[in-house]
């Protein structure tokens, strides 16, 4: 094998490895968000809470 075709092979794996680390990187922020949402909607609470009351005597 030529130094050039080792160079381009060892480029395109440099640039596979690249984009597969942004996919992931880009995956894990939107995980976190949507883990930051469900945090926050669990935390609030409910909108008809305290609203009615089962009185019995």
């Amino acid at each position: 094998m030529d130094i050039a075709a080792l160079a381009m092979n060892m480029s395109q794996a440099k640039l596979m490895q690249d984009v597969s680390l942004a996919v992931t990187k880009q995956a894990m922020e939107m995980q976190e968000q949507q883990t930051t949402q469900l945090v926050e909607m669990l935390d609030a609470p409910h909108p008809t809470a305290g609203q009615n009351f089962d009185i019995s005597i």
